[in-house]
């Protein structure tokens, strides 16, 4: 029986020493198991006291239960050590020195043309329009027919517009090329009057240069009221003008054709730079050509279901990337759509 106990103290001795080299809680649970489970010499010796005489069994069980009592309590000992020894190191990795300035985010700021939609369209809101929205993917329907816009009409083909195959008519669903869509699903499902802008993303296929993208920003009014005329429409967008460049500013509107309205206008503006004198800004002509607009043709009405016998009404539309080069002196166009924060930082 001696023999027994001595090969325990053996066994403790190297459980031990193997217990000071482990480095982590799995190490100690898994030599735990190996000394003290059902597996191991001591878990033996238990089992094999049933065959001792009663005075052996007592001397021998006693001495295991010694052993068992001393390695328990060291394996305890070592876990509190390990599970420090992992604490201080995570703190370590993870130590903040709290006396380091913070580092804070970088203040955003909107694009130039945002800036620039959310102002002009403040300005309409101001006279009581409403800010309506629609679909960037439109069909031929909205986009053209509804808009008075003949089949024939050059603004139709394939080379000036980006048609999306969709359904059995390739022609039928395409990127809209201007914002007045809105205006004519807003008619559609309200009755005037009305007074709305429509801001948004417009496409046309044109090739990237100086002054073309084939993405764009467009913002288009709508006016419907009754007895609407063209003075309303001088004096709306006179007031238009010279909230966005200045109390200064003078109109004028030269005869144009656009297949939605009847009669049709470009509007110029003096040229805020040099308040028409002229410059290089407006090229010397003293006047800046700034938008479209017009009455709206009686066809559009009785497309939307209006009767254009009780109503008028005036429309315009307006390129925002336009008005952002204008006012603030940006040469190029493709500057806006470039990622390079040297021109995006001057308009913060």
């Amino acid at each position: 029986m001696d023999d027994v106990l001595s090969r325990l103290r053996v066994v403790e001795a190297e459980a031990l020493a193997r217990l000071q080299e482990a480095v982590s809680a799995a190490h100690i649970d898994a030599l735990e198991r190996e000394v003290l489970g059902n597996a191991s010499e001591i878990a033996a010796a238990r089992r094999g006291l049933k065959d001792l005489p009663d005075e052996k069994r007592r001397e021998v069980g006693r001495g295991i239960n010694e052993i068992v009592g001393r390695l328990g309590g060291r394996f305890a000992e070592r876990r509190t050590q390990v599970a420090a020894a992992e604490e201080a190191e995570r703190l370590r990795r993870e130590r903040l020195d709290i006396t380091l300035p913070g580092r804070g985010a970088l203040p955003g700021a909107a694009h130039l043309v945002m800036q620039v939609l959310e102002e002009v369209t403040d300005i309409f809101v101001a006279l009581g329009y409403t800010v309506a929205d629609g679909p960037e993917v439109e069909t031929a329907f909205y986009n053209f027919d509804a808009l008075n816009t003949p089949p024939t009409h050059p603004a139709r083909l394939e080379s000036d517009t980006l048609y999306v195959e969709h359904g059995p008519d390739p022609e039928g669903v395409l990127l809209r090329t201007q914002t007045s869509p809105v205006q004519a699903r807003y008619m559609e499902q309200h009755p005037p009057p009305v007074y709305i802008v429509s801001p948004g993303r417009v496409f046309r296929r044109d090739t990237m240069d100086a002054t073309h993208t084939p993405v764009f920003h467009q913002i288009e009014g709508l006016a419907v009221d009754a007895n609407v005329t063209f003075a309303d429409l001088k004096g709306t967008l006179a007031h238009f003008a010279r909230e966005f460049f200045g109390p200064e500013q003078q109109v004028r509107f030269l005869p144009h054709f656009f297949p939605f309205t009847e009669p049709s206008a470009e509007m110029h503006t003096t040229c805020f730079a040099c308040g028409g004198s002229g410059c290089r800004v407006c090229g010397g002509g003293g006047w800046i050509e700034l938008l479209g607009c017009g009455m709206v043709d009686p066809n559009v009405f009785e497309a939307v279901g209006y009767d254009p016998t009780a109503v008028s009404g005036f429309a315009f539309g307006v390129g925002l990337d336009r008005l952002a080069m204008i006012r603030y002196g940006v040469p190029e166009l493709r500057y806006f759509f470039d990622p390079d924060l040297r021109v995006l930082e001057q308009f913060r």
